[in-house]
């Protein structure tokens, strides 16, 4: 596993001057946890909206991710999962940094054995349906944050912080 190079409190402490966001919990208690291996990471976004259909995420995640990580608005669903140990062993194939997920994963067990960033908002065992339903490269608003494609993202276990420009080398 990589060396972790930042902390998300100390992004925010040591870069005042930028416009950093935040991914804020929500009131109805929808926060991220964390799901696999790496506990920390980072990278530069893709992004994926797309409710209770996984097509695209499988599709996106099969491509050459190095350096990326893939943030997917699943419309906080609590009805399935987006995600589950086949896909992310694809994005581990691929070379993704990670997964962020506004929704669920499945097979958590898997997923903690990869070596992959993955927060989600929640696990279940329900997997999606596949109709080829989803858009790629859209602007997404969840949490608090507007975040888009070329954006950079860093996750670590205290939150999600989104800049405009990397703020350090991954």
């Amino acid at each position: 596993m990589a060396t972790v190079p930042f902390v998300t409190c100390d992004l925010l402490d040591d870069n005042p001057e930028k416009e950093l966001q935040v991914v804020t919990p929500s009131m109805d208690g929808k926060f991220f946890k964390s799901y696999g291996a790496r506990k920390t990471f980072g990278g530069q976004v893709v992004t994926v909206k797309c409710f209770e259909d996984n097509s695209r995420v499988k599709e996106l995640l099969a491509t050459d991710g190095q350096g990326k990580v893939l943030v997917v608005d699943g419309g906080a669903s609590m009805r399935c999962a987006l995600m589950g140990d086949l896909i992310a062993e694809s994005a581990v194939k691929h070379q993704w940094n990670g997964v962020i997920i506004y929704g669920c994963v499945r097979d958590v067990d898997a997923i903690a054995e990869l070596d992959l960033g993955v927060h989600a908002l929640a696990a279940i065992p329900q997997k999606s349906n596949r109709k080829g339903i989803g858009e790629t490269d859209i602007p997404l608003y969840f949490g608090g944050v507007n975040i888009q494609s070329g954006d950079y993202i860093y996750a670590d276990n205290n939150g999600i912080v989104v800049a405009k420009e990397p703020l350090v080398e991954l």
